[in-house]
């Protein structure tokens, strides 16, 4: 998913590692100028507790971590705010319609290998919608914090954590 390029998007010319000023290696145009920075890919997603503490998760449908749980979430289109990636996200894998809260946290993920995320949590309310699993979601399930299911991704387990207060263990 995240791979460098090899030629220029802009102009075709192959691309080559320049040492860029803060000494990061940057694969560079030397006929445009192009720079692939290579940034991490932007996700949003909602952290959702019911009243009586409960969290609720989705059970991944695909690879990678197929079958592991996850903060319902998705990546940001490239025409999309992050609020309304993080609520489109919810009602596709669990058919939740969702008020957003404040941001919960933000992290950088690194143990995807699509790629790096930066993962932008935010808090909600149910306002519409029946809890069913949908779109990448192989299920849907809701959970107290001192008995989560194996988390998928790292910075998860550390926003969980963190929220919680509770160590969520790898998988």
């Amino acid at each position: 998913m995240n791979e460098p390029f090899a030629y220029c998007p802009r102009c075709r010319e192959t691309l080559r590692p320049v040492e860029a000023e803060e000494g990061r290696i940057r694969m560079t145009c030397p006929a445009c100028g192009f720079v692939d920075y290579h940034n991490p890919a932007p996700s949003a997603g909602v952290l959702l507790r019911g009243g009586d503490g409960r969290i609720l998760l989705v059970r991944r449908r695909f690879d990678p971590f197929r079958g592991l749980w996850t903060i319902p979430s998705g990546y940001i289109e490239y025409d999309e705010r992050v609020r309304e990636t993080a609520a489109r996200e919810m009602l596709e894998e669990t058919g939740l319609e969702v008020a957003l809260g404040d941001v919960v946290d933000v992290v950088s993920c690194h143990d995807d290998p699509r790629g790096n995320t930066l993962f932008v949590v935010y808090e909600a309310t149910v306002t519409g919608g029946e809890a069913a699993a949908g779109d990448d979601a192989e299920e849907v399930g809701w959970f107290a914090p001192d008995d989560l299911p194996p988390i998928a991704f790292a910075c998860q387990r550390r926003v969980l954590s963190k929220v919680l207060g509770v160590e969520i263990p790898a998988p």
